[in-house]
This record gives C-alpha cells, structure tokens and sequence, in this order.
C-alpha cells in the first residue's frame, strides 16, 4: 500500500504469477494505482492498446486451440444446427444423395488415393506382431464392448441404442493419420502404424459390417434379419468402389498423388468437412423423426463414462498383452497400444450410415464413436511424451555393455585422430592454456 491507501506493485521484486494475477485483477479496479519506478498510473490513463493487445492475445488464443481441435469443434456445432433446424439437413439438403453418396465416395477416394497399398509387402516381416494388433482391435475390444454393454442393459443402466452404438463404434477399424502422430510423437515404430492402419483399414471395410451384423443381427429395414447380402452390395458401391479407383489413381497417375501429397493438409480437411456434413444430415434425420426414442441425457453421461472405462481397460490389456509377447521392443509395444484400441471415425461413420440407412436410431448409433475418437486422442496426447522416455530407458536398458563400452572407445579414437590431424594447433592450444593457470 502507497500513502494514499491504494495498491502498489513492484515490478523488479514481486513474482511473475502474482504480478499476472495483479495485471488482470487488480489492474481494471478503480481505486487501483500502479506505482512505476516515479510514474504512478491510474486506469484511466492506461492506453487503449494495452486492452487491445490483451484481446488480441486473448483471440489468438482461441483461434489456436480451434485450429487444434477443429474436428470436434465443428461435430458439435454441427449437432447444436441439427437440433435447432432439422428440416434443413434433414430435408431440403437431399441427404439420401449428397450424404449417402457424393460426401462418402468423396472420403474414400480420397482415403484410395494417399493409401500406401505398398506397405501391405511389409506384413510377413512382423507378423505375430501386426496378427496381435489387428486381432485385438477388431475382436478383443468389440467382444469386451459387447459383454460389457449387455450387462449393463440387463442392470438397466444404459439405454439399448446407446449400448448397440457402443458395439458399433468398437466393431471399426483403425485410425489412419492419429494413430501414426502418436506413435511418431511417442517414439513408437512409425512403419509398424503405417502398415497396421492401411492394412486394418482394408480389412475393416469387409469384416467390420461383418462384426456389427454378427453382434447385433439388426437389418438395415429393421425387420430384425441380418441382411448381409443386402449391406455388402451398398458398401461396395460406397466404400470398396472409391477405395478400388483411388488405388488405380495412385499406381497409374502419380502427377495426381504427388498433387495430393503436396496439398496434404488441405484434402485432409475435406475429408473432416465431409464427416462433420454427414454427422450434421445424420443428427437432422434423427430429430425430424418423432417416433424415435427419446434417450435421456442422463444415459448420454453415464455412457461417456462407460466408454471411458472401456478405453482405459483395452489399453491396460493390450499394453500388458504387448509386454508379455514383445518384452524387448519397446518401439512396437508403444504402436500397439494405440494400434489395438483406436477406432476411425472416417471410416465408422458411413458405415453406420450404410447399415442403417433407415433406422430411426442412426444418431444414437453414431454418437459412442464420436465421442470415442476425441477420447483417444486426449488420453493419447498425454500418455506420448511419457511413452517417449520409457521407449529411451528400454533401449538404454537392452542396449548390451559391450556396445556401451565400445562407444566409449569410439569417443577415445575420435579424440586421438583429431590430435593427429592437428597436433600443432591443440599443442598451441594446450601451452594457452597452461599460460593462462
């Protein structure tokens, strides 16, 4: 406090969090004077930049973490648009046309076009290591969803459609560019993801409708018979045959994929701007439909929470499965653990889409893997720089001593081969030195 009663802050010797603290706290109050070396300078005669500086700081803030979480931001505008004006989406857009085929075939072209179907030659390399990983994502996590959602129906503590959505969003595949980030962010082995994502994604076009069909044998008509058939013949059209062009672009047209690769970051984007239209005409059918379940917001939480629990429980499996069938590679127990447990909204979503074209209960079905996919990549993020030191401890711990001592050895010859090269210069060097002690 200065003679005046009012507050005071002295910029050399008060700490940077209370003097932050002060800035935007105190700063603005009336009766606040900020005692300046001899200036004292009251609110008002603070300049307008400093405001607008703070705003700005503030905006661009913002922008950063939209820019960072854009997907997520937009899939839950799109459910807030689809909730306030469904007819839009629902209706007027022509969903059955630009949602069921212009925006899917538009994802898997592109998917086709920048997929490596080269990797695939890599499979028998590490093949107990990839049959691990693509067993345990589309099997043990499905089969661990589905005990697991039953019960919780019989106990009556999750709605059905819920719990068949969360079937559905673990019976997918795997995810294609967070999965090779995190892994390459973790020091994981990145050619390990780059073959298990494009091989799981292959696969998962086929086996996928299979696992669904399989767990909750429901028809696309809801008449209650699987028919298999019937969901094959759509998702080749919609799925197989964009892949199947995209690959022919990508062996016989490189101009084309290098113009891909190039502009990388922009096609990605129209990918997501696809997915977060088909989410937005998705949720707008489901709320123009009256007769469709009303699920309570409770059930919405309590799942969140289940499949929190469901994530945590893959991971620890499948991290402790990894470390009992690869003790000594650290670098592919990290890419399995997010290899056997993330699932692709790119690929999950029309595919709901294509089996359930005609459900009321379409919405209820997409929400657990749009809920899902954030997940992974929260829990993802904060588990990779820890995955980073323990993948630099394992190989400092299997690295033999004979191989330590032999790296000092290297050091000694390099430092003896420097003071043949240049004897005259360190021995200038060394008299210098022994001058100056």
């Amino acid at each position: 406090m200065n003679q005046k009663g009012t507050s005071t802050i002295n910029h050399q010797t008060t700490p940077t969090s209370l003097y932050i603290i002060y800035y935007f706290i105190v700063y603005p109050m009336p009766d606040t004077e900020i005692n300046n070396g001899n200036d004292t300078l009251r609110p008002t005669d603070v300049k307008k930049e400093d405001r607008e500086c703070r705003m700005y700081c503030a905006w661009k803030a913002f922008c950063k973490f939209y820019w960072e979480n854009e997907f997520l931001a937009l899939v839950l505008l799109s459910i807030l648009l689809a909730y306030a004006y469904p007819p839009l989406g629902g209706r007027y857009l022509a969903p059955h046309i630009t949602t069921t085929w212009i925006a899917v075939f538009v994802i898997f072209l592109l998917s086709g076009i920048s997929l490596k179907s080269e990797e695939l030659s890599k499979a028998f390399q590490r093949l107990k290591f990839n049959v691990f990983v693509q067993i345990f994502n589309f099997f043990v996590v499905s089969s661990l969803t589905f005990g697991f959602s039953r019960l919780m129906i019989h106990a009556g503590a999750i709605d059905k459609s819920l719990a068949d959505g969360m079937v559905i969003s673990t019976s997918v595949s795997i995810t294609v560019n967070m999965v090779i980030v995190l892994t390459k962010s973790s020091g994981g082995d990145e050619a390990a993801a780059i073959f298990n994502a494009a091989f799981g994604n292959i696969v998962g076009v086929f086996l996928s409708p299979a696992l669904v069909l399989m767990y909750l044998n429901i028809n696309i008509d809801g008449n209650g018979a699987a028919d298999l058939g019937q969901v094959f013949y759509k998702l080749s059209l919609r799925m197989i045959l964009p892949i199947a062009i995209g690959q022919i672009i990508h062996k016989y047209n490189p101009p084309t994929v290098d113009f891909v690769k190039k502009n990388k970051k922009h096609f990605k984007h129209v990918q997501e701007y696809c997915l977060v239209f088909i989410v937005y005409t998705t949720f707008c059918r489901q709320f123009l439909k009256k007769d469709s379940d009303d699920t309570p917001v409770g059930d919405i939480f309590i799942m969140i929470a289940f499949i929190f629990l469901l994530l945590i429980a893959s991971m620890t499996l499948a991290w402790y499965g990894l470390k009992l069938l690869f003790p000594n590679d650290p670098r592919l127990r990290v890419m399995g653990l997010f290899g056997c447990t993330h699932k692709s909204v790119a690929v999950g979503i029309p595919l709901i889409n294509a089996i359930y074209e005609n459900s009321p209960l379409v919405g209820y079905y997409t929400l657990p893997l749009l809920i899902w996919h954030p997940m992974q990549l929260v829990i993802g993020s904060f588990l990779a720089p820890k995955l980073a030191n323990f993948v630099e401890r394992e190989e400092d711990r299997l690295k033999p001593p004979s191989d330590l001592h032999l790296e000092t050895n290297d050091e000694n010859e390099e430092e003896k081969e420097e003071r043949v090269k240049f004897p005259i210069q360190q021995e200038t060097l060394d008299d210098d030195l022994n001058e100056k002690v």
